[in-house]
């Protein structure tokens, strides 16, 4: 008869797997559902009707891979928590979303410079994701990637457009580039759910993803006739680990109002 302990111990790489894959498709959660409602703040304020609908589509694209990610993610916790719990009842420390995701709107060249720099690192992400090794990652990911790349085409265009536009539109975009460009390292930043998902072969090194995205950002941002900032830049980190600007309080206070004020409530 094997001794407690020994059990115990024999158990436990098993429960940190399973603890490990939670936390990381719970970070792909997290990042679609944050960026998602920040682009549903734009809904009847966007710059043309044309974009007003586009930034809706997009939000909603993100808000049903946030659905199908936090549905996994709840399956895999075991604690008998649904989508709706992870996205309405924790606090800004239990959020393990990329710091880019959260940066406010502010004007429209920061909203579609936040957009490109993160579409461009989904639409990476997700082409190794449908290889996971887990079959539900892997389904996600293989529809997600169809919309991504939509959206991809779309923020690249509009780069080039603004970019390479007025005095007055080039001058915003580049402000926003700038701007942006120290919250996009943390993408590329490996810690132990990142290294524990890429050996089990659940997820990648996103340090894997670098060379490919500064290679494509800096050919859009040449045709848009914008200066990149230096690739060694120094960069924020800590949203993947529940470290958090002010801003996603302030996001999440409106977000998970309604549903704080009725628990429970259904339509």
């Amino acid at each position: 008869m094997a001794h407690p302990r020994t059990a115990e111990a024999a158990g436990a790489p098993e429960e940190t797997m399973t603890d490990n894959t939670f936390r990381y498709v719970l970070r792909l959660g997290d990042n679609a559902l944050i960026l998602s409602h920040r682009l549903s703040e734009w809904c009847g304020k966007g710059p043309a009707l044309e974009e007003d609908m586009a930034l809706a589509n997009t939000a909603l694209d993100l808000l049903g891979q946030a659905r199908q990610w936090l549905t996994v993610a709840g399956e895999i916790e075991g604690a008998d928590r649904d989508e709706d719990d992870l996205a309405y009842l924790r606090a800004p420390e239990q959020f393990t979303n990329l710091l880019l995701a959260e940066r406010p709107n502010g004007n429209y060249a920061d909203t579609l410079v936040r957009q490109f720099f993160f579409d461009a690192w989904h639409h990476l992400a997700l082409q190794k994701l449908v290889s996971s090794s887990d079959e539900r990652i892997a389904a996600i990911a293989q529809k997600a990637a169809k919309e991504v790349r939509y959206h991809l085409r779309r923020t690249s265009d509009l780069v080039v457009r603004l970019g390479d536009g007025t005095p007055t539109s080039r001058s915003m975009m580049q402000s926003a580039v700038d701007d942006l460009w120290p919250y996009t390292g943390e993408m590329f930043t490996a810690d132990a759910i990142d290294a524990a998902a890429a050996e089990s072969n659940i997820g990648f090194d996103p340090a894997r993803l670098r060379a490919d995205w500064l290679s494509y950002v800096q050919s859009v941002l040449d045709e848009a006739t914008l200066r990149m900032p230096p690739a060694e830049a120094w960069m924020h980190k800590g949203g993947k680990q529940g470290r958090h600007t002010e801003a996603l309080s302030y996001l999440l206070a409106e977000m998970q109002v309604l549903h704080r004020a009725h628990p429970g409530a259904a339509w």
